[in-house]
């Protein structure tokens, strides 16, 4: 005869199976069809990139380009236009959902704004894909608000790890970007799981993601000052690049709202922002800023990956001008994301305090990397992990600080204005950004 503890146990373990059962077949083919789409836009994204490259011409079509992407969001994208933004929101308080146009959206958005040299990057577009397919499988399913919520944050956990080939990174992303200083943990196990499976699907097509080399500490360093002065510098260091995620975010939001005011008619705000990313061009004499900005046509000049290399010529504002560029491309219309050009920001940021400083280059890029990430995002614990993912764990007790510390000092700010305040500030606990900034 069986104890009733014993029966207990029994109808908790079929629960458990039952619900990782649901959970796995719900996510499985959500994951497949996010992991493949960003896939298919990685590849397009290389693609339209190299043509830009070929065809150096085409640039003086940004304006065009941005007349059709904001006609095409006006008359089709109905609220795709609010981006990351609905998604957050709909995480916190399912209404009226995330249409599944946002997908097939932002990828021919983002597409036209790379192909035509808009400087943006393409988190975005991972993430919008992730939540359209992941709202679009719960509206056909008919989830509870519960599990929709739970499937969008897995979609955003999904599409991040694909993007950018860090599972881990990108779970905790989707769980931490929601609220500032709040983490759901009541979504872990799917948003896992649904990162893994991503970055799985997306690997299998083929995709590869680019590496930065930094290298590990010399023999002997933690006995000797190095560990010390490295440290010492990182204060410093780390709260330029806070301030680098202050001003992104600012100028971000401060020319969208400029934008409006001066430019009523909607669809003439990308042709004014092309103008400026058409005249910043010449007059800086470069199109390392526009596009991704991972690598450059030639392999020479200011990118993303030669940030890390110190023999590289880097442009010791660098980091201000895609900084600038990318505000007034996002700002005015144009699509793809923030993060990419985040990391450029950062690492080219970094390169330059690490060279007037004599510094280790590569560690003080992989900081800057980072760092800038967090303080724009809200998400330290998301960008220490992506760190580890990216760069290793050697240079970890250096990591931690830079994020935290740029954090910090970005304050309220931050590019997702539908992020809720957490447990940080008990007072203000729930409050979207944007309410605090008075919009």
């Amino acid at each position: 005869m069986t104890s009733p503890a014993a029966t207990d146990r029994l109808t908790h373990a079929a629960g458990v199976f039952a619900c990782v059962t649901r959970w796995v077949l719900l996510l499985l083919p959500m994951a497949f069809i996010v992991g493949s789409s960003v896939a298919f836009f990685l590849w397009s994204l290389d693609a339209v990139t190299h043509f830009r490259w070929n065809h150096p011409g085409i640039v003086w079509f940004l304006p065009l380009a941005g007349i059709v992407i904001a006609l095409l969001y006006r008359h089709i994208g109905g609220s795709s236009d609010a981006g990351n933004n609905l998604i957050i929101d709909e995480i916190h308080q399912p209404g009226g959902g995330v249409p599944r146009r946002m997908a097939p959206m932002v990828l021919g958005g983002t597409l036209l704004t790379h192909l035509f040299g808009g400087s943006a990057g393409r988190e975005g577009t991972a993430v919008q894909m992730g939540g359209a397919i992941a709202s679009g499988v719960a509206k056909m399913l008919r989830l509870s608000d519960a599990d929709r919520r739970t499937l969008l944050t897995c979609g955003v956990a999904c599409g991040f790890a694909a993007v950018f080939g860090t599972p881990l990174a990108g779970t905790v992303f989707a769980l931490e970007v929601i609220s500032v200083g709040r983490v759901r943990y009541d979504a872990l196990l799917p948003a896992l799981a649904a990162a893994v499976l991503g970055d799985y699907f997306c690997a299998a097509w083929g995709i590869h993601h680019t590496h930065y080399h930094v290298a590990p500490p010399p023999e002997g360093y933690r006995l000797s000052l190095d560990p010390l002065i490295h440290m010492a510098w990182l204060i410093p260091a780390s709260i330029c690049f806070g301030g680098a995620a202050w001003l992104f975010s600012e100028c971000s939001h401060r020319l969208a709202a400029l934008w409006k005011r001066l430019i009523p008619v909607y669809w003439l705000r990308p042709v004014a922002g092309a103008a400026v990313v058409l005249g910043a061009m010449m007059l800086l004499g470069t199109r390392d800023y526009l596009g991704l900005g991972v690598y450059t046509a030639d392999g020479t000049g200011t990118s993303l990956v030669n940030a890390f290399d110190e023999n590289a010529s880097i442009d010791w504002f660098g980091w201000l001008w895609k900084l600038l560029l990318t505000a007034v491309t996002v700002s005015s219309g144009f699509k793809g994301g923030e993060v990419t050009p985040l990391f450029f920001i950062g690492a080219t940021l970094g390169h330059s305090f690490a060279r007037m400083a004599g510094l280790p280059v590569d560690l003080f890029a992989a900081l800057g990397f980072v760092a800038v990430f967090a303080g724009a995002t809200n998400t330290p614990l998301a960008c220490i992990i992506m760190a580890v993912e990216l760069f290793g764990a050697d240079w970890l007790p250096f990591f931690g600080p830079a994020c935290v510390i740029a954090f910090l000092v970005s304050g309220k700010s931050g590019i997702y204005l539908s992020q809720r305040v957490g447990s940080m500030a008990p007072s203000l606990e729930g409050i979207p950004l944007r309410k605090l900034r008075g919009e």
